[in-house]
């Protein structure tokens, strides 16, 4: 299972939030770059980026940082927040991002989704942020009358490549992830899902690893990783490639 550390965006410096509350950011550097070295220095494969700034303004605003931690580090980017274009999702590709995650326009404009999954193949993930099982829009701000379930099957049949899901009242909280409601968005598509939101520590994430064989192929990590609530090496350890459940036992020194 993949192990993808987040950096949040806001005015050009790396923040957490709580429960996606914008007065209640955490600064926890000036200088995402260099964050984003640590967690790649520390084995991450991926980088999960959000532009918290694009998520409220409705373009991407966080430019110079994308582009900056994009020409710095050699694994994968995934970013959301503000992408609610054509324009938008081509710019932060040239900038060097692998995927652009779309969630307000999921929503509000299918169809054009739908055409930017035909236009970018394997490069679209659907961002499905949820309230008590409705899917928020426009940086958590407001709340639909949609179902995250029936959007992601909706969004599959589209052609997204994964669906990242997101429990709003959990994220930014260390509270665990929303087990429940990830085994039933795994039981409605086939799509892998990354899961994100609570993840507090190890046994959180040894939680999860039950859902790997319904879908639940990754988990975006946040503030536990900047609290140090989780080592990154730990939580791959864990549960990343060649986990320690994996590695079979020294049968050799064993019966010597």
């Amino acid at each position: 299972m993949d192990v993808i550390p987040a950096i949040d965006l806001l005015e050009g410096r790396c923040v957490r939030l709580y429960q996606g509350d914008y007065e209640r950011s955490q600064v926890f550097s000036e200088n995402p770059v260099d964050v984003a070295k640590q967690w790649v220095d520390q084995g991450a494969t991926r980088l999960h980026l959000v532009d918290l700034d694009g998520a409220k303004a409705g373009k991407v605003v966080n430019l110079k940082a994308i582009e900056a931690i994009a020409q710095a580090i050699s694994v994968p980017i995934e970013i959301g927040g503000g992408l609610r274009d054509r324009t938008s999702v081509q710019q932060v590709f040239n900038l060097g991002v692998q995927w652009a995650i779309l969630g307000t326009v999921a929503v509000e404009q299918p169809q054009l989704v739908q055409e930017l999954c035909q236009e970018f193949p394997e490069q679209i993930i659907i961002g499905i942020d949820a309230r008590n099982g409705l899917v928020a829009t426009r940086g958590w701000l407001e709340t639909s009358e949609v179902l995250a379930t029936q959007l992601a099957v909706q969004m599959q049949e589209f052609g997204a490549v994964a669906i990242i899901y997101t429990d709003i009242h959990r994220d930014g909280t260390l509270s665990g992830p929303n087990l429940e409601a990830l085994r039933e968005l795994a039981g409605a598509i086939s799509i892998p899902i990354i899961a994100s939101g609570g993840v507090s520590s190890v046994t959180d994430l040894l939680s999860l690893l039950g859902l790997e064989h319904q879908g639940v192929k990754g988990v975006i990590v946040g503030r536990a990783l900047y609290t140090g609530d989780i080592s990154l090496r730990e939580a791959l350890r864990a549960i990343g490639p060649g986990r320690i459940q994996d590695i079979p036992p020294n049968l050799d020194s064993t019966f010597a």
